[in-house]
């Protein structure tokens, strides 16, 4: 049996080209092929190609048959482009890396959770550590103010602000008596007037349907209109008084009383941390009592630095409204009692100049309505 070996032709795209060109096929001597079997030959090329690992720049590109010559053979070396190294574990390596990618995708999503898991639980800590300093607060307040009720407990008294804050909670009681008062003039006297127009109207139609009493129908009538016009006057005014007053009272006066509410509770704060860094004075100094007494010292100072500054702030506004309650009171004084001399003297010139001093503006009847083109 005669034997020739095939030169190694390998490409890339063909397997079956790469398998024939690797085999040792035995021919007899009339041209036909041995008995070696198509196992045993892959067998064979397989560990050929393990072993040696063949570069593809050593092997040849067979363009002719089995018994070509050697022109038709072309050397790989002479094909331009990078070289490429065939490596049997390349695959391992594949593998191996996509092991390692997924592990660090792991990774990074474990890194993300944990980071999620770490920033609630922060807030969670936070949140408890203001609950925290928001109870013993309240408890230290509470036990204060139960102590000052009793009589057991000191409290801090500045008497001359004291004075000043309740003769303005006297004076808000008695300025909303007043408001009260006046408000209840203006509605029984808007109800006055308005009965006044509507008698007017009823004398002057009995005037046209009574001929034997026109002239006294007639002149009745013109007085209610008369009286209902100054009537309308004097409601300005009175509503312009009302109204200065219950901005005096309902915002500037609550304005003031709303910071002396922060500075009494202020206050009790203060106290109660000064009750509490005088008790832990008495104890016995140790390591722990002097790690509390450093810590009360702390909140004792940021409490008495917030109680000066808010009863600073409660003489600077209980001045200014002194002042600005006087400028007020002066001004709407003045206007009510000469809207009301006025109109009981029957002195419309003098009523229409008051309104006029103070820049009162009467509303006509129907101004508040919109007109037919806006309705439109």
């Amino acid at each position: 049996m005669k034997s020739f070996a095939v030169n190694k032709g390998v490409t890339m795209t063909d397997g079956i080209m790469s398998k024939a060109a690797t085999m040792e096929i035995p021919i007899n001597g009339s041209g036909d092929r041995g008995t070696l079997t198509e196992d045993e030959s892959l067998e064979q090329d397989l560990q050929q190609v393990m072993v040696s690992g063949p570069n593809l720049n050593e092997t040849s590109i067979v363009s002719g048959g089995y018994g070509g010559t050697t022109e038709g053979i072309i050397p790989t070396s002479s094909i331009k482009g990078p070289a490429v190294q065939y490596n049997p574990s390349f695959l391992g390596l594949r593998f191996l890396c996509a092991q390692g990618q997924g592990s660090s995708m792991h990774q990074c999503h474990s890194n993300s959770s944990m980071t999620s898991e770490e920033l609630s639980r922060g807030l969670a800590i936070e949140k408890f550590d203001i609950v925290k300093k928001w109870g013993i607060n309240t408890y230290k307040c509470t036990k204060q103010m139960i102590s000052e009720r009793f009589g057991r407990g000191s409290r801090t008294v500045d008497l001359e602000l004291e004075t000043q804050i309740e003769l303005l909670r006297d004076t808000k009681r008695k300025y909303e008596s007043v408001l009260q008062l006046a408000r209840s003039l203006t509605n029984h006297f808007y109800n006055m007037v308005q009965t006044q127009r509507a008698l007017g109207d009823a004398f002057s139609d009995l005037s046209q349907k009574s001929p034997e009493l026109q002239e006294e129908f007639g002149y009745n009538a013109e007085t209610q209109k008369l009286l209902c016009k100054n009537g309308e006057t004097l409601l300005g005014a009175v509503n312009f008084f009302v109204s200065s007053i219950n901005t005096l009272v309902n915002k500037t006066m609550e304005d003031t009383l709303m910071t002396v509410k922060l500075y009494e509770t202020a206050r009790l704060e203060y106290d109660a941390y000064r009750t509490d860094l005088e008790e832990l004075n008495l104890c016995p100094r140790d390591a722990t009592t002097l790690s509390r007494i450093e810590l009360a010292q702390q909140n004792f100072h940021t409490h008495k630095e917030k109680y000066e500054k808010l009863r600073g702030d409660v003489a600077i506004k209980l001045k200014f409204l002194e002042e600005n309650k006087i400028k007020v009171m002066h001004k709407q004084l003045l206007l009510f009692h000469n809207a009301i001399s006025a109109y009981f003297a029957g002195n419309q010139q003098q009523l229409d100049q008051t309104l006029k001093q103070f820049n009162i503006k009467l509303k006509t009847p129907g101004s508040d309505k919109p007109s037919w083109l806006e309705e439109q």
